[in-house]
C-alpha cells in the first residue's frame, strides 16, 4: 500500500515513522521547510518507550512527484487545512482514501446529518472548499487518542497513548476501513474499527472542548483548571451545553461532565495542544474545537450561552496574541 503523510508533525510524524518501521507500506510525506530538510537527511525519527525509532523517508513538497496514493494521510491543524486541500489533487485517485487525523470537527462531520445536506459548515469549511477538494465519499474518519510533541523538526517525542479509531464517516464498517485499521495495528496502534465515527468524534471533542481552550487562555495546565471550583463548574455548564447539541445530530453522550474530570484528572499536569500552541506562537485551532459548536448549536436550535461566551473569549485572547 501506497501511503502518504501529509504534516508530519507530532502526530503525521507519529504514524509517519511507526508505519515506516512496520514495513508493510510504502509510506512517503509532503512536507515543506525544516521538517521537509530533516527528513530528506535523518528520516522518520520517534522517541518512544525510552528507544529511537528510525526509518527512510522519502519526502517532497510537490505532491505531484510523490503521485497517487492508496491512503493520504492528513495530520495538519485546522488553520491550515484549506491550503492543504488544494494541494493534494496529484495525490488521490479514484480509490485513494483519505485519513484525516486532526483535533476538532471535520468538515465532513455533518455532511449526511438532517438539516445540514450539502451547506458545509462555515466555521471549518467557509466556502466548501475542502469538502469539494476531498470529496466525502474518499474519506475515512479518524479519532487519535495520543499525546506527542515535536522538540525539533521531523523529531517526534511520544508522550501518552497510541489509540486510532477509525470508520466510514456514512456509519457502519468496510472493507477499506477494516485495511487502514490493520494496516496501523500492524504498525503498532492501538486501532478500533468503529461502526459510528461520528459519534467518536463528538466524545472527544466534548472532552476537548473546555480544557484545550480555557488552558490557552489561562496558561494553566489541566490540572489547576479543575482544581479551580468556579472554572470547574463553567467547564461543567459548556460539557453540558455540548451534550445537548450532540442529541440533536444523533451524537449523544452517556457520561456526565464529573465523569470526564475525573478522567482528565488522573492525566495530572499536562498541557493541551491548543496550549502548546499557544506557547509555540501558532495559530490555535479554535473554529474546528469551539467556533463548529457553536455554529452547529445555532443550526439545530440549541442554546448555548457559555459555549458561545468560551468562543468569545478564546477570539479575543487568539487576536490580542495575535494567533
Amino acid at each position: 500500500m501506497k501511503v502518504c503523510i501529509v504534516g508530519a508533525g507530532a502526530i503525521g510524524g507519529f504514524i509517519g515513522t511507526r508505519l515506516a518501521v512496520a514495513g508493510r507500506a510504502d509510506v512517503s510525506a509532503l512536507a515543506r521547510g525544516a521538517t521537509l530538510h530533516a527528513l530528506r537527511t535523518q528520516g522518520w525519527r520517534l522517541e518512544m518507550g525510552g528507544e529511537r525509532l528510525q526509518a527512510p523517508a522519502r519526502a517532497s513538497a510537490d505532491a505531484a512527484e510523490l503521485g497517487v496514493q492508496d491512503l493520504v494521510v492528513i495530520a495538519v491543524k485546522a488553520p491550515a487545512l484549506a491550503s492543504v486541500a488544494a494541494a493534494i489533487a496529484p495525490l488521490l485517485g479514484p480509490e485513494t482514501v483519505v485519513l484525516p487525523a486532526m483535533n476538532g470537527v471535520p468538515w465532513w462531520f455533518c455532511e449526511r446529518v438532517p438539516g445540514f445536506e450539502r451547506q458545509p459548515l462555515r466555521s471549518v469549511d467557509p466556502d466548501g472548499a475542502i469538502g469539494r477538494a476531498i470529496p466525502f465519499e474518499q474519506v475515512i474518519g479518524c479519532v487519535v487518542h495520543a499525546s506527542t510533541a515535536t522538540p525539533e523538526p521531523g523529531l517526534v517525542r511520544h508522550r501518552m497513548g497510541q489509540g486510532l479509531i477509525v470508520g466510514e464517516p456514512a456509519g457502519g464498517r468496510s472493507e477499506r476501513a477494516q485495511r487502514v485499521a490493520d494496516l496501523l495495528a500492524q504498525a503498532g496502534f492501538d486501532t478500533t474499527h468503529s461502526a459510528d465515527i461520528r459519534q467518536d468524534t463528538w466524545y472527544k471533542l466534548w472532552g476537548n472542548l473546555t480544557i484545550n481552550p480555557v488552558c490557552a487562555i489561562t496558561g494553566a495546565t489541566a490540572d489547576a483548571v479543575l482544581a479551580d471550583p468556579a472554572v470547574r463548574d463553567f467547564c461543567s455548564a459548556v460539557m453540558r451545553e455540548a451534550a445537548e447539541i450532540g442529541a440533536r445530530i444523533g451524537c449523544p453522550i452517556a457520561q456526565t461532565p464529573e465523569d470526564r474530570h475525573a478522567v482528565t484528572a488522573k492525566l495530572g499536569a499536562f498541557k493541551p495542544s491548543m496550549l502548546q500552541d499557544v506557547e509555540a506562537g501558532r495559530a490555535v485551532e479554535l473554529d474546528a474545537i469551539v467556533g463548529a459548536v457553536v455554529e452547529i448549536a445555532q443550526r439545530v436550535g440549541v442554546v448555548a450561552p457559555h459555549t458561545t461566551a468560551l468562543l468569545g473569549l478564546a477570539r479575543l485572547f487568539a487576536r490580542t496574541r495575535g494567533l
